[in-house]
């Protein structure tokens, strides 16, 4: 089957001679070539109307009668611009016209408001008159329309952006457009016409090194940090971005410009603050070294020094109790018995104190631990020096916990004494000690317990804190180092220490223990009662 344009150009042909449409169609003996011609026509996919040489519509399809919308009237005879509604004559007519008298082709876009529709009029001039095509174009025009509004709304956002931005070609490297940010950032005028060369932005040399860099076509994700160079000369740092986008059609990358040379001067600054840091740093650690060093000898010079003349008196009042207190009245031997007790405490203060300054150079060995055995040997001492006192010793039968062996030991000893010191005045003392589950599966807790004089709650915050002390030396002797030592030993197993008391006296200490093997910590200064 031959094209509808195929069918019209041989009608055309066949009637060549004749001078006008109509006399074309009115002949008698072209009756078939007629009825060949409107065949065609409405096998055509678009409206066509066939215009004489004074406008009059000669002929026309089924297509472009829907697109006049008359399909129920015959638009043969008329003239064509009264065909169509008043507003598309008004706004086409005489250019439309012009252009087909001057022999050039013409296409205008009509939009139909009731009918919500868009036709795309083409004229074509012809030796008989003109043929009109009539299309349907309301899609691409929505399409196109929605186009205009997204690169409306992107020049928009453009514009109105506070961030420095400008548009590079992605063909030929030149500046589409800039915002209004960076004309002022560069020093630009406003009302800028002609776009400067991106060699403008860049100290000499530089434009070509930074373009060279950039990968072609795809820009997504490149930043450089690069000097720009402002209209009156004056240098910058700054970080460009660069990224890809469609710029009315046209491959672009959208260039953010970000002045760095403040937060640079900043870093510059941070790092020398923090070189001066790490000096002094380094200085604080060499001066704390020293001065623990400085510690540990004036510490082993002092127990050295205070010890030997302690055991010279100790050792004298001993000889004086065991063969010279028949000849000393009641006074005397009270006095020599405040003596020995005297030197005994001292001692044990000077041993605390330096167990308390070498527990941060101690060896952190942490390895399971039995605390039981331990715990029974000590109050069997105690009571061999004190067979007259009544104690109920409750243990289980094994208290294994995870730590270091020694720092344990000293830390249970300190816990030991103290309950073992503060039942003295109880007919009948207990001492319980026992494992309770820690606050996480993680650890586990030491509780010892004891039923002696307790404590005032309102100062429990300065029990662990050395040399404090909320009892009578009198009444209860001791140096007010123990629970700092157990509060050190615990810091240093990564766990915490707490105490609680009842209304009626007794206190029970609670130390938490990781159950697994940890990292010493750094010691810290710790408290007793």
């Amino acid at each position: 089957m031959r094209s509808p344009l195929a069918v019209f150009r041989a009608w055309l042909k066949a009637r060549r001679s004749r001078p006008t449409w109509g006399d074309t169609l009115a002949d008698g003996n072209a009756a078939a070539d007629g009825n060949g011609f409107q065949a065609g026509l409405e096998l055509a996919s678009q409206g066509i109307i066939a215009l004489d040489a004074d406008g009059t519509i000669v002929a026309l399809n089924s297509q472009a009668q829907a697109l006049m919308h008359s399909t129920g009237a015959d638009l043969s005879g008329m003239e064509f611009w009264e065909a169509v509604p008043d507003r598309v004559a008004d706004n086409h007519r005489s250019v439309a016209e012009q252009a087909v008298q001057s022999g050039f082709a013409h296409v205008f876009v009509a939009h139909d408001p009731f009918q919500d529709q868009w036709v795309e009029y083409s004229f074509t001039p012809h030796a008989c008159g003109a043929v009109v095509n009539l299309r349907d174009v309301s899609d691409t025009h929505q399409a196109l329309q929605l186009l205009h509004g997204s690169e409306l709304c992107n020049r928009s956002l453009f514009e109105g952006n506070t961030q420095a931005m400008w548009l590079l070609d992605a063909d030929s490297r030149h500046v589409l457009a800039l915002n209004k940010a960076a004309a002022a950032f560069y020093g630009l005028p406003g009302d800028t016409a002609a776009m400067p060369k991106v060699e403008a932005f860049f100290p000499e040399g530089e434009a070509l090194r930074w373009l060279a860099s950039l990968p072609a076509g795809d820009f997504q994700q490149q930043m450089r940090v690069c000097t720009q160079r402002k209209m009156n000369g004056e240098l910058v740092l700054v970080e460009l971005a660069c990224s890809t986008v469609l710029w009315f059609e046209r491959p672009a990358a959208l260039v953010s410009v970000v002045d760095v040379g403040a937060r640079h001067f900043a870093d510059i600054q941070l790092q020398r603050r923090n070189d001066t840091l790490e000096q002094r740093i380094a200085q604080c650690s060499t001066d704390l070294q020293r001065s623990r060093e400085e510690l540990d000898t004036f510490t082993h010079a002092m127990s050295d020094f205070l010890k030997a003349p302690l055991h010279v008196v100790s050792g004298f009042a001993t000889v004086l109790a065991e063969r010279y207190s028949s000849a000393l009245d009641e006074q005397g031997r009270h006095y020599l018995a405040r003596i020995r007790v005297s030197t005994r405490q001292l001692a044990k203060l000077i041993d605390d104190l330096r167990t308390l300054a070498h527990l941060p150079g101690l060896a952190f060995k942490p390895e399971p631990v039995d605390l039981a055995p331990l715990c029974h040997r000590l109050v069997e001492e105690w009571r061999k020096r004190e067979p007259q006192r009544h104690l109920v010793l409750e243990i289980p039968q094994t208290l294994p916990v995870f730590g270091d062996r020694d720092l344990l030991v000293t830390a249970v000893d300190c816990l030991m004494d103290n309950a073992w010191k503060f039942t003295a005045k109880k007919e009948q003392g207990w001492i319980k000690v026992a494992l309770i589950p820690g606050a996480t599966p993680e650890h586990s807790v030491l509780s010892v317990a004891d039923n002696g004089a307790g404590f005032d709650a309102a100062y429990a915050d300065k029990l662990f804190t050395a040399f404090q002390r909320l009892h009578s030396s009198a009444d209860f002797p001791g140096g007010g180092l123990g629970l700092a030592i157990v509060k050190r030993v615990a810091e240093r197993h990564g766990g915490r220490v707490w105490a609680t008391t009842a209304d009626n006296g007794g206190a029970s200490f609670f130390v938490a223990l990781p159950q697994a093997p940890v990292a010493p910590l750094p010691d810290q200064v710790g408290s007793n009662r």
